[in-house]
């Protein structure tokens, strides 16, 4: 691996855009139109080049100020995601999972500081001047019930019980020019918090961030540790901590580098209709359903403001990749803190939407290893929710290679014997293959590792030695570089 050229990490997403340019990771696209064109084009581009997509930037929008962006996938490749966390620029996908892992050897959280001042307060509407339809709001999917202005968005809100901040990514439907619909998962922490309002009999105040640095966006979107603040988590990774001003109307802390954040609050019973909306899984799952609205009371935002997207279609979408190389650490870590060693990779598919297809690589030490690492990575926190398929494979096998995986599930496993299922575990609305109204769902534990009772028995595998391939490759590389 190489080192990146910034010793200090960007200030904000508009230094971060500048950095993915200048190493030739932006994708900048003039005059795609809001109405489904930004959409498709995303689609087109993640389809066509799955292996090493641009990150894309909407300008000269039609209908809107010159100036005014839009961008997606600014964490989906290897390269975009190191420069983003300031890691080393990596060769592979495994090599940036396994950066995460060093840092996390180390990792302290570091707390926001709040300020008085900072680029989000540079425009604010109030009151009635507000309009969420001055910004180019994309309608993404041709069987979307609307546009959604929340995709890659930051909701922010306070546990009024727990005393503490939290930052989730939840859809935000566009309802007219001061109201969206959040939709929100059965026991997603929003969720939770949202409920505890409505028994107090309290509005719930929330924010949204539309715009901002996607550190944020990649706390948000996963499974962290119940209780710490996403912008600790951020700010640990950062290396240096977020600065946050408090809202105007209920106190809440938004980032002040945020592009768009809008301010307002839920009222029990106060629902309209949202969804139906494409999903990571690349199904329209979930269905039309009344959710609580959010009457948008202030908007603050930067001048020329910048919108993030992510749009969820069939994979590999502009942010699966992300959540594949987050997601696989996060549970490498879980499984090797409950005990488990022996770990030599992880890695979450994104044909599985990064959750439905997870893999774990082992050197076995004993009887009932491979089933112990299975169970602990289908049922920790990181690969819990919406999970499907957990395979575990040999240590000569890369976990990140699916044909390599297949081979090793064709030729190392007996379906009878090696395949267990885990019955009502956690599971949700956007499973495209539960009835309605079911919530849970069933997994698979796939032992795709040679049997460790006979392991020194099995057969070799018919492959050059290291030793072999090393000196073939230096006596023919100029063969081996035309091939």
């Amino acid at each position: 691996m190489k080192y990146n050229e910034y010793d200090a990490p960007h200030r904000d997403l508009r230094e971060l855009l500048d950095r993915l340019d200048a190493a030739g990771e932006l994708l900048k696209i003039p005059g795609a139109h809001w109405n489904l064109e930004m959409g498709a084009l995303i689609e087109e581009i993640y389809h066509k080049k799955a292996d090493n997509p641009p990150a894309i930037q909407f300008e000269d929008i039609p209908g809107f100020p010159r100036g005014w962006l839009a961008v997606s996938g600014l964490t989906n490749s290897s390269r975009r995601l190191a420069i983003t966390l300031g890691f080393p620029v990596p060769d592979t996908p495994m090599d940036v999972v396994r950066c995460y892992r060093d840092r996390m050897k180390g990792y302290g959280p570091i707390p926001p500081v709040a300020v008085k001042d900072g680029p989000i307060l540079e425009n604010i509407d109030r009151g009635d001047n507000v309009d969420l339809l001055k910004f180019p709001v994309p309608f993404l999917h041709e069987l979307d019930g609307g546009r959604y202005i929340g995709t890659d968005d930051l909701v922010i809100m306070h546990d009024p019980e727990e005393d503490w901040t939290n930052i989730g990514t939840y859809r935000a439907m566009l309802h007219d020019k001061n109201t969206v619909g959040l939709w929100m998962s059965p026991g997603k922490q929003g969720r939770q918090i949202r409920e505890k309002y409505f028994k107090q009999g309290k509005p719930c105040p929330v924010l949204i961030s539309i715009g901002h640095d996607p550190l944020l966006f990649l706390a948000s979107g996963n499974e962290i540790k119940f209780g710490l603040s996403e912008f600790a988590w951020a700010g640990g990774h950062r290396g240096i901590p977020f600065e946050t001003i408090e809202s105007e109307l209920y106190g809440l802390p938004m980032p002040a580098h945020s592009e768009i954040v809008l301010e307002g609050a839920m009222y029990e019973g106060e629902t309209r209709a949202e969804g139906p909306f494409g999903e990571f899984t690349g199904y329209y799952a979930s269905e039309v359903s009344d959710e609580p609205v959010v009457r948008i009371e202030r908007v603050y935002y930067r001048t020329n403001p910048i919108m993030t997207i992510a749009s969820p279609m069939q994979p590999p979408s502009d942010f699966s990749f992300c959540k594949c190389v987050m997601k696989s650490g996060m549970i490498w870590d879980e499984i090797e803190r409950a005990g488990l060693n022996g770990v030599k990779a992880v890695w979450c598919h994104e044909a599985g939407g990064a959750r439905m297809f997870n893999v774990v690589s082992i050197k076995q030490s004993y009887g009932g290893h491979a089933k112990q690492a299975a169970m602990l990575a289908a049922n920790c926190q990181s690969g819990n929710y919406l999970g499907r398929w957990t395979v575990v494979v040999d240590e000569d096998i890369d976990p990140a290679n699916m044909f390599e995986v297949l081979w090793a599930m064709s030729t190392r496993c007996d379906p009878v014997e090696d395949i267990d299922f885990i019955r009502h575990a956690w599971s949700g609305p956007l499973d495209p293959r539960l009835p309605k109204g079911v919530r849970t769902n069933s997994r698979a534990i796939i032992d795709a590792c040679r049997p460790f009772s006979w392991i020194d028995e099995f057969p070799p595998v018919a492959r050059s030695s290291e030793a072999l391939r090393l000196k073939v490759r230096e006596k023919f590389k100029d063969a081996i570089d035309k091939a």
